[in-house]
């Protein structure tokens, strides 16, 4: 059973004074709220109220709001907090406990398993999953999900198991479900145990084009080209004929690679057979050329393919804007944003420069986490704090929950600042959130604050870790 404590007995770092050099600007992206917030959408103001409220008043919060709950909206907030962790957990059994809700959604299940999962609480975790036999709920997808996860965390033995175990819960272990575990593996870089299976159970299901394709990137991702080239023969020889997909996946490992010659073979081996290049190949073509520096290269090969009547789409903008910010023609990447807006194409890229470039590209589209956590990365590395902090800010206002990798980022750019304060009232929020930190982290921040004489600080971070991995769901 799971103990709530009913008081903490520590004065949180955002309340204290930490030294002269203390910024009174809070960092938190949970405080902040919008302009154009409309009061009277649910979901917002949910999504907000479990973001800034404490962990030991998160249900005493939810009921003071008398905000009534239906199935859609609770679906909506979890999809929305898939990165809050135990605080999603607990919304989603608040929720299912309210007079004359009917009972969660598929997704909401789903969204709560993802978030248990990214922060390694798996017997909550299968705890729902009972829940959801019990209720008739389980499909081939939901344990696709807690496979993805467990190979994300580097537990691939647990992931097995998930697939393995999906008879006993009632749902039929398929092509789909097959086909869900090699791409797990495989995505996670454990594309050995994804062959070993394969090899083991192939005469089982109904390999296909896609199987093929899953372990041809899976070594590319490796990489291991070799491996890559042994799948993609295997393939042929079997009677499978590559597709679109696999052709796209071989020159992305190709170009990963940074074989960008054999993967203009490949492309050109692609038209011998009447398969023409897409936009995605186009796309990984100009980003290898932008790597490598060759800017002139790629504007070739965006010239190359729009001559082809191929219509250039977000990916290949991207890649374009891409290869010029990392040139340092900004004044190239604005001309390709104007066009991309004149052709109503979303979204931008890279420093002062870049953000502006960002600016205008959230005026296009809603970025999503993985955009914020590089633009905050790429301004941390710079050493441009002000405009991570400002990206951080924006986050918070878009109601997206940071992840452990956002969180890590910005407390690893300024403890290099040495912004000593502001890492442990970030981290402090992390733990609140019941997000643990990876070890490296918490030792950079921890050198710093012992640099600079806060033991009591360490101390007070060392036991909020504790508390959150042995109990967390502690009050």
């Amino acid at each position: 059973m799971w103990r709530l404590r009913t008081s903490r007995t520590k004065i949180p770092l955002r309340n204290q004074h930490f030294n002269k050099k203390s910024i009174s600007t809070k960092t938190s992206t949970t405080t902040s709220t919008t302009e154009d917030e409309d009061p009277s959408d649910p979901t917002k103001k949910l999504c907000k109220l479990i973001l800034s409220s404490p962990r030991c008043g998160l249900e005493s919060a939810l009921d003071a709001s008398h905000i009534k709950v239906s199935p859609a909206t609770a679906e909506s907030v979890l999809t929305h907090l898939s990165n809050a962790g135990i605080q999603s957990y607990r919304f989603f059994e608040w929720a299912s406990k309210q007079h004359a809700f009917p009972s969660h959604t598929v997704r909401a299940h789903h969204s709560v398993i993802d978030s248990l999962a990214r922060v390694r609480q798996y017997a909550l975790m299968w705890g729902v999953v009972d829940r959801m036999r019990d209720a008739r709920l389980l499909t081939v997808e939901t344990f696709c999900a807690i496979m993805r996860r467990y190979a994300r965390a580097g537990r691939p033995d647990e992931a097995v198991y998930a697939f393995n175990v999906m008879g006993k819960y009632g749902v039929d272990p398929n092509e789909a479900a097959f086909n869900g575990l090699l791409s797990a593996l495989c995505k996670a870089k454990h594309a050995w145990r994804a062959q070993e299976i394969f090899d083991s159970a192939k005469s089982r299901f109904a390999v296909d084009a896609k199987t093929y394709s899953i372990l041809i990137e899976g070594w590319g991702r490796v990489p291991n080209l070799v491996k890559a080239r042994e799948m993609f023969d295997e393939m042929v020889q079997s009677g499978c004929e590559p597709d679109i997909v696999t052709y796209g996946i071989m020159v992305d490992a190709l170009c990963k690679a940074g074989r960008i010659g054999d993967a203009l073979g490949v492309v050109r081996d692609m038209g011998s057979k009447n398969c023409r290049p897409t936009s995605f190949i186009y796309s990984v073509l100009v980003h290898a050329h932008g790597v490598e520096g060759r800017v002139e290269d790629a504007v070739d090969t965006f010239l190359e393919m729009e001559r082809s009547g191929i219509v250039a789409d977000v990916a290949v903008y991207n890649a374009l804007i891409g290869a010029f910010c990392r040139a340092s023609r900004f004044g190239n990447a604005f001309k390709v944003l104007e066009e991309m807006e004149k052709r109503g194409v979303d979204r931008g890229r890279r420093n002062e420069e870049a953000f502006k470039v960002f600016r205008r590209m959230i005026r296009r589209c809603e970025p999503d986490s993985d955009t914020y956590t590089m633009m905050i990365k790429m301004f941390c590395g710079k050493g441009e704090l002000g405009m991570a902090m400002k990206v951080w800010k924006y986050m918070g206002l878009k109601r997206f929950a940071p992840s452990m990798h956002t969180f890590s980022v910005l407390i690893k750019g300024l403890c290099e600042a040495g912004e000593a304060r502001r890492a442990a009232v970030l981290m402090e929020e992390m733990l609140e959130k019941g997000i643990q930190p990876h070890g490296t982290t918490f030792g950079r921040l921890r050198q710093l604050l012992l640099k600079e004489g806060r033991e009591d600080v360490v101390e007070f971070l060392s036991e909020k870790m504790k508390t959150v991995i042995k109990d967390p769901l502690w009050d």
